[in-house]
């Protein structure tokens, strides 16, 4: 369709069957595209009377506010900001009108005329007429009236004055305001459409449009026959023509960095640390990125925040509250989560929600296709967007994609018990980049892809790490002073529900632990920040209920007046709050079965080396940071309950001179780069790979 002339841009488009057509999502965005470029001048032409539109814009938020209206199928021309009606032109369109009355009088003999009662109308007479009705006799009725006529949809049959039609009015218009033709837009769907596709401007037929229309309009260089309905049709012709801002990267995660609750764009309650850091490494204006996430509900949120609100620009993708169920409560948690967490007889095989699951994969991807530019680069993140590496190679061959794993990724052989394992492979093949914390993970991602058709994607090993100077200067300000010592220390564990983090493991050694060592009783307190996964998801029912009744049980047995060895917090706190309680513990206590990274275990010792506390860290081999730390944290095994409780005795037992030396050397191995340059380097590696594609290399260049 070309280029751009100048930087006059002039939307003409129809309403009922073009900008108000097609899914709610499309037309949301949509929305915000026309909101965020307001150098966009927008212009409505609709067979609706002004008052129509009026009550249309009063009504729907999602209609965008127009700076011209011309209603009436032509017949009148409206200046949006005043809501007044440009006379002049309109002398011009309604010339030898003979009026309503008069047409509605001669045309009485034809009783297949059905008049629009109840519809507002100025300068046209309006009827409802079937397609066998439209006989010669009547255009000929129409003719001796002095009139024209527009029969569009097969039912609506306008009787117009003989100079007006919308593509006129447009003329007028556009040579009044001085817009050049080749600056302007068309889209519509009916007959009553087809004059304005005469008038040498760039075009765009909507997918849902009347076939007489499609017909009478063929496909050039200037007018797009689009396979999308409604408003998606509209933003691609928009898109086509290089009028939106395309992102040169795009980011899809499956969760924002903020939500809509209350009213008011609001940070997650959750402690998840990926939403903090993700954010704090794409605020980098440099990078030119835009974050693709799902917003869940039944209806929109107002508007989408703007960039200071999150650090960069947010495209929500609206989801159903149903779909998102059968999503990710099931899919994601009860199929694909115990897979990545090595624990495949959790595995639930759920037909009929992976249809959900294919679906909103299908929409990120058409989604994300839609922000990103020319040649553009696609960051995804996590097993929740499996699917649209596939998808995406399909719809936009020209980007570079590529998909980092926070979490674990399993063993090949545990990798295939997953039920759509096939489907899955396949779309992770489509790649040009996968990443993982460690090295573990990366290995068996290569080895599952062997034997895969074609180039495999090139495997990056990048760890994450916080933003550790925002979180030290943080708990300088949280810091307070201790009073007095009686001897009690506290072990603290900051995790989401979830039976990957071993919670009711660590309820039974501490049990076993005062069992043991008497000494340690009302010596200890153990708290368990825990907040509950979002309502709907039951994959973690059961050790929910089995860590309430272990706690239960610990507390009664060995609980005294004043005391009890279990502080159960299972709410969300804000992060001030978490790093109030990194400060006060003794003792972080990670016991995860498999996970990524683990991002608190950062935080604890960052909280700590900032504010000379000494403390001790005992982490789970099982944990992607202590291929980072080793040795220097008090590794333990929570597959094995005896090491679970010797571990916590010897951390219990250190020294003030052991655990301030022990934080030194924790903090001193923290050397994962800062969030933004860590982005910055995995965007370079997905370009990368994707620019190797088009050089000559060698098949270990993929290793």
């Amino acid at each position: 369709m070309g280029g751009k002339v100048g930087s006059a841009r002039v939307l003409v488009t129809d309403l009922d069957g073009t900008l108000l057509a097609g899914e709610e999502h499309d037309r949301r965005r949509l929305h915000g595209a026309l909101n965020r470029h307001p150098d966009i001048t927008v212009v409505f032409a609709t067979g609706r009377s002004l008052a129509s539109v009026q009550t249309l814009l009063r009504d729907d938020p999602l209609v965008p506010s127009p700076r011209w209206i011309i209603a009436d199928v032509g017949a009148s021309v409206i200046d949006a900001s005043r809501m007044v009606h440009l006379e002049d032109l309109q002398g011009q369109l309604r010339a030898g009108w003979p009026g309503a009355d008069r047409v509605r009088a001669a045309l009485r003999r034809f009783p297949q005329l059905v008049y629009q009662d109840g519809v507002p109308q100025e300068g046209r007479c309006s009827f409802y007429l079937n397609p066998e009705g439209l006989s010669d006799s009547l255009k000929a009725a129409v003719k001796v009236l002095g009139c024209s006529w527009s029969y569009a949809s097969g039912r609506y049959f306008d009787v117009l004055p003989a100079r007006a039609s919308k593509g006129r009015a447009l003329r007028l218009l556009g040579r009044t305001l001085g817009w050049p033709r080749q600056a302007t837009l068309v889209a519509g769907d009916s007959l009553n459409d087809l004059s304005l596709f005469s008038q040498g401007t760039h075009a765009v037929v909507v997918a849902n449009a009347e076939p007489a229309l499609a017909a009478s309009v063929p496909a050039s260089e200037q007018v797009h026959h689009s396979a999308l309905d409604g408003a998606a049709a509209v933003l691609e012709g928009m898109e086509r023509l290089g009028w939106l801002a395309r992102r040169s990267v795009v980011v899809g995660y499956h969760r924002p960095p903020v939500c809509w609750l209350d009213g008011a764009w609001r940070p997650p309650s959750s402690p998840n640390g990926i939403l903090p850091t993700l954010q704090a490494a794409l605020a980098d204006e440099r990078l030119d990125a835009v974050w693709a996430a799902a917003h869940i509900g039944e209806a929109p949120p107002p508007a989408e925040p703007v960039t200071a609100d999150v650090g960069l620009p947010l495209s929500l993708l609206p989801l159903h509250p149903e779909r998102w169920a059968g999503y990710f409560h099931r899919v994601c948690k009860e199929t694909l989560w115990p897979a990545l967490v090595s624990r495949p007889d959790l595995i639930q095989d759920r037909p009929a929600d992976w249809a959900d699951f294919e679906e909103v994969n299908a929409a990120f991807a058409r989604h994300i296709g839609s922000l990103a530019a020319q040649g553009g680069t696609v960051w995804l993140h996590d097993y929740n967007l499996w699917l649209v590496p596939a998808l995406l190679r399909a719809q936009r061959p020209d980007l570079a994609i590529g998909l980092f794993h926070h979490t674990p990724f399993p063993h090949p052989d545990v990798f295939r018990r997953i039920p759509a394992a096939g489907q899955l492979l396949n779309s992770l093949a489509c790649l040009d980049w996968a990443g993982f914390h460690t090295s573990d993970c990366g290995d068996h991602f290569r080895q599952l892809l062997v034997g895969t058709a074609g180039p495999t994607p090139r495997v990056g090993v990048h760890p994450l790490g916080i933003d550790r100077h925002a979180v030290a200067d943080l708990a300088r300000t949280r810091l307070q002073p201790r009073h007095g010592n009686d001897g009690t220390q506290l072990v603290l564990s900051v995790e989401r529900l979830d039976y990957a983090k071993a919670p009711v493991h660590k309820i039974r050694a501490l049990d076993a632990l005062l069992a043991q060592t008497p000494r340690l009783r009302g010596q200890v307190r153990y708290r368990l920040v825990c907040p509950p996964p979002e309502a709907g998801i039951r994959a973690y029912d059961s050790t929910r209920s089995e860590l309430e009744n272990a706690i239960t049980q610990i507390n009664h047995r060995w609980g005294t007046q004043g005391w009890e060895p279990v502080d159960y917090i299972p709410r969300n706190l804000d992060f001030p709050q978490v790093i109030d309680h990194y400060l006060a513990a003794d003792v972080f206590w990670v016991t995860s079965l498999a996970d990524g990274m683990n991002l608190t275990a950062q935080e604890y010792i960052t909280t700590h080396y900032a504010t000379d506390r000494p403390g001790v860290l005992i982490l789970s081999r099982h944990t992607g940071v202590a291929q980072h730390v080793g040795t220097a944290a008090l590794l333990t095994d929570p597959l094995l309950p005896h090491d679970l409780v010797d571990t916590l005795r010897a951390a219990l037992v250190m020294t003030v001179n052991e655990r301030a030396a022990h934080i030194t050397c924790l903090a001193g191995l923290l050397n994962t780069p800062p969030p933004a340059e860590w982005a910055h380097t995995v965007i370079a590696a997905i370009r990368d790979a994707r620019a190797s594609l088009h050089r000559p290399r060698r098949a270990s260049a993929l290793q």
